[in-house]
This record gives structure tokens, sequence and C-alpha cells, in this order.
């Protein structure tokens, strides 16, 4: 009953099931006890019945009380334990799920989030889990132990009487046949409801980002009208869902309860044949309206089992792409970067249920191969879309290659854990990403545990100061969503500090001065000069002047190392690409309105 099928049905881990299997005994125990409180009200009535038709004494009612009271401790008691097995152990160990869920994304290599619609990902974490949460704790651990109490209960009415037991009975299999029959309907509707809920979600965050843009070009009413009709969609696909399985759940209960008047008819027959006397009549009337009480919550979310199985599958998604992994330890000979051959294209693979579904794209980068020596600056220039940060962002297994290597003294870095390598590097890219929080913690992010001085020290090389002493707490002043309260150029200055502060032996670079006017960009680069000395640098940018000092250049254009060496050497090559560049650039600076 839990197998692994059972597991991958519902994004269960190990803790998962049994916790499920520790609820569904203490159901079963429940509702036996629950049963067993008729069996002694039965008595009770029997012996009253007697008193009453032979006219005889009243029988003691100290044992009667004794019991009584014995029965509701012990209901008590294992209503409590049912609690605890179905609520308890499983809110503890969804916490869990979810470190797990965000250990599992932690490891994943970021193409993955590159293929993957974010509004998509954020109803998976929040949406699934929260929908899996409930079935865990209300559903499997109540719909599996009542199908096993009333299959011990059913023998037990069969023994009794087997026509009052078929009277009873019959309903239950041939509703839930109707719901379980109708389980691809309630999958489909489920789809259709997260895709309009992630649809709607899209709109949202498409419109808030992009707010500036919509109102600066006078298209408000067109992007609202978008996202209520996309709302209404919403609206409309969950009303039918609702209506569908509000209509299924209820003819099941419906059709389960007909066993009561089936019940009664049968009863009156038996009786007025003689071959069974009122209280067997009345204990089978007693079962019916217990029996049916486990399932009686179990049928109003059995639709959400079905749903659930939709959330499960997206969850385990998640759990079946391959993570980027490696050895936990790295020690190479220096940090030369040395491309050899890479060839690169983005969501060229994916790996799903092991196995790996190949797509069409445009290579990126095709047969690559130059080295970055250590103690050099390296930088890579090339037009747009020649493949530039993509050298960078695989130089640091943010991605896996597809074939050739890069090694980084001498060591494989496709071998090497992640986490453990990107321990020697610092990083700056051109799209910078902080944090709502202060000045202080989004520069500390670069070095966990780094001293108020130290953080300070990286923002003054980094020409940060000047600015932050300006803001009304200075280093403490929250900044807003991805720096939201900061210019372009402050924001990036902030990116360089975090960078600094690490103090990584490996640096890329990829436009990290874009964004900063011709005096920061000088200050900073004076920077970078004094505090990159020795180490292994690798520099993006599309400005000349940026990279003039540079020890080595490397031209990239459509994903092709086309030309290398020192700059003062290409530029006294009349047929460099690199001196063609420069000239074209300093003809675009010429120009004026």
């Amino acid at each position: 009953m839990f197998g692994e099928k059972f597991k991958r049905k519902y994004a269960l881990s190990e803790r998962g099931v049994k916790n499920i299997k520790k609820g569904m005994i203490w159901t079963i125990i429940v509702n036996l006890v629950v049963m067993s409180g008729i069996a002694i009200l039965y008595l009770v009535m029997q012996k009253f019945m007697d008193t009453l038709i032979n006219d005889t004494a009243l029988p003691e009612a100290l044992p009667f009380i004794v019991i009584i009271i014995g029965f509701l401790m012990v209901s008590f008691l294992t209503h409590a334990k049912q609690y605890w097995g179905t609520y308890g152990l499983v809110y503890g160990a969804v916490k869990e799920v979810r470190i797990d869920l965000a250990e599992r994304l932690r490891k994943l290599p970021l193409g993955y989030f590159g293929k993957r619609d974010l509004a998509d990902l954020t109803e998976t974490i929040m949406g699934d889990v929260n929908r899996l949460e409930h079935v865990w704790s209300h559903v499997l651990s109540y719909l599996y132990g009542a199908f096993v109490s009333t299959a011990i209960i059913s023998i037990i009415l069969c023994i009794r009487d087997w026509r009052l037991a078929i009277a009873c009975l019959w309903g239950v299999p041939i509703a839930f046949t109707l719901l379980f029959g109708s389980r691809k309907l309630y999958k489909r509707i489920s789809e259709q409801q997260k895709a309009a809920a992630v649809t709607v979600s899209d709109g949202i965050q498409e419109t808030l980002e992009n707010i500036k843009e919509i109102r600066a070009s006078n298209q408000e009413e067109r992007f609202i009208a978008d996202l209520n009709a996309k709302i209404d969609r919403h609206e409309s696909t969950m009303r039918k869902g609702e209506l569908i399985v509000g209509l299924f759940v209820n003819a099941a209960s419906v059709i389960m309860r007909l066993g009561v008047a089936t019940t009664i008819l049968v009863g009156t027959k038996l009786i007025l044949s003689g071959d069974i006397d009122f209280m067997l009549l009345f204990t089978f009337l007693m079962v019916i309206s217990r029996i049916y009480a486990p399932f009686d919550q179990s049928l109003a979310l059995i639709a959400e089992i079905f749903v659930s199985e939709v959330s499960a599958n997206r969850l385990m998604e998640i759990h079946d792409i391959s993570i980027a992994e490696g050895a936990e330890f790295f020690e190479p000979k220096n940090h030369d970067i040395a491309f050899n051959n890479v060839s690169f294209a983005y969501d060229s693979e994916q790996v799903l249920n092991n196995v790996s579904f190949a797509y069409d794209s445009e290579q990126v980068l095709n047969n690559v191969s130059f080295t970055a020596k250590e103690g050099e600056v390296t930088a890579l220039v090339g037009p747009s879309g020649s493949g530039k940060s993509t050298c960078a962002r695989v130089a640091a297994r943010l991605w896996d290659i597809d074939e050739g290597s890069i090694k980084v003294g001498g060591v494989d870095i496709s071998t090497i854990d992640p986490e453990v390598l990107l321990s020697d590097y610092s990083i700056v890219f051109q799209d910078v990403m902080l944090f709502d929080d202060t000045v202080m913690n989004n520069i500390r992010l670069g070095k966990h545990g780094a001293t108020d001085e130290e953080v300070l020290q990286a923002a003054l090389a980094a020409n940060c100061d000047e600015f932050v002493r300006k803001m009304p707490d200075g280093y403490e002043t929250f900044i807003g969503e991805n720096g939201a309260r900061l210019s372009g150029g402050e924001r990036q200055r902030i990116s360089i500090a975090r960078a600094l502060l690490k103090d990584a032996s490996i640096v890329l670079l990829d436009e990290a001065t874009a964004s900063l006017d011709v005096e920061n960009e000088t200050k900073v680069q004076a920077a970078l000069s004094r505090l990159l000395e020795g180490k292994t640098v690798l520099v993006i940018a599309h400005r000349m002047r940026t990279v003039e000092a540079a020890d080595k250049i490397v031209v990239l254009d459509n994903g092709r190392v086309v030309e290398e060496g020192n700059p003062v050497v290409l530029q006294k090559n009349k047929n460099s690409v690199f001196r063609r560049m420069k000239e074209l650039q300093a003809e675009g600076a010429a120009w004026s309105v």
C-alpha cells in the first residue's frame, strides 16, 4: 500500500510515509473504539429492554458507570493520539519538506531557473506545498484508516447479519467508484486552474515590474484590461472546477447515505418475518450513523486528493532534475582558468525522471579555447551576443558546458561542487541583484561574518562611502527591493564592494563599471587595480578604454575566439579585430546631436 509509487503520488518522504502509517493506525483504533461505544450502548439498552419486557429489577448501575467512564477515558486518549499522529507529526515534518525543497533548489544548476517560469516556481514552493500539507494532515490518514476500519466493521456486521450488512454498506463502494472514476477530470481541471493562476501571477508581476514604462507610454488602460481578463478567466476556471467537484462529491454522499433507507426497509421486512428483533435493527441504524462519519471528511476532501496529485507531480519534477554535484574539496595548483574546446548552448538539455530531453537551440560557444592566467587581467571583448558573459558564467560553473572542459589550476571544475568552487570566486555581473536590507548587510553578503570595519573598507574601496553617508541612516539604511532607492551606478558600486569584501582568488567582472560616470569609473578602476593584484581576473566590457590596461585580450565573435593577445600588440596589427572595434567606438564617441 505504501510503496514507492505511493510516495511519488503524494510527494512523501520516508518520514512522511511513517507519519501517514501512524495516523492511519490511530484512526483505525479511534473508529473501532467509537464502534465499541455502540456495542456498550447496545448492552445497556438490551438490559433495560429485558427489564421492561420481563418486569425484572433494574440491574446494578455501578458496573455500567465504570464501563462508561472507562470508555470515555480510552476514547479521549485514542483521540489525542490520533490528533498527534495526523496533525502533530505532519506539521512537524512539513518544515523538513520545505527545507529539503530549498536545499534542492539551492543545488540545482542555474540553467534550470532560466527554463522555469519563476511565477510557476513560486506557486510550487508556496501553493503546492501548502496543498499537499493539507492532504497529508487532513485526508490520507483519515481516508485509508476509514477504509481499513470499515472493512473490519463490515466483517463483524456480516457475521451478525449479512443481509443488514449489505443493506448498510452497498452505497460505499459505489460512491467511491464514482469519485475515483472521475479523477482524470479532476486532474485536468486542476491543471487548468494552475495554468490560470500562474497566468494571473505573471500578469501582476509583469505589470508591477514595468509600471514606469506602462505609465510613460499611456498604456495603463490596456494593461489593466488585459490583467482583468486574466483574472476573470481564472475566476471562471475556479467556478467551473468547484461546480464539477461539488456535483460528484454530493452525488457520492447521497448514494452512500441511501444505505440508511435500505437498512430501514430491509430491517423492517426481517422484523415482520420474525428473522430479527428490533434491537438488532436499532443497533445497525446506530452503526450506520457512525460508519459513514469517517468518510464524511474524506468525501469532502476526496477531490483535493486528486488535485494534490498535480501538485505532487510538480514538486517531484524539482526532485527529478539532476543537481550540480562534485567533490567537497578544491585544491588547484594555481588559479589559471583554461578553456579547452568549450561548446555550450542554453536549454540544450534537461534531465527529467532520469531521462535526458534535448532541445533545439543556437550554440552560444563553439570550441572556445583560451587561458586566463593567475596574476593577470584577461579581458573578453566582442559584439553583443558573442558569448562574453556566457564564458564568465560557465567559468564559475553557473551552467555546465556541453562539450570540452574548463580547468582551474589543472582541476576540471565539473568535478567540483559548485558551492565549494565558488568560494574561490568573486563575481560582479552587469545585472546587479540586491536585497531589501541595509547597505551594510548587502555588502556583507560577500563575506559571511565580516566585521563592520571590513565592510566599511570595501565600501570605501568601491567608492560607496560618499553616497551612503548622505542617506538618512547611513550604512543602516534599507535600500528597497533590489536596491530600488539607489541609482544604477550606486547599485553597481555596492555590488563591487561585495566582491571586494570576499577577496577571492578569481574575480569575474561583467560590465562592472558600465553604470558609472567617467569620474567614478576612474576611481573604481583604480581601486580594482590595487585590490585585484595577484588574482586571476576575467573582465568583460564593451568600452575598449576599460580594457586597454589588461594583460590579455580575447576577442569573441559568434561564440568563437577570433583573436587573442596583448592589447598593445593587437593595436599595432592593422588587420586586428580589436583595433577595428576601437576605431568604430572612437567614431561613435565623436558623434553629437
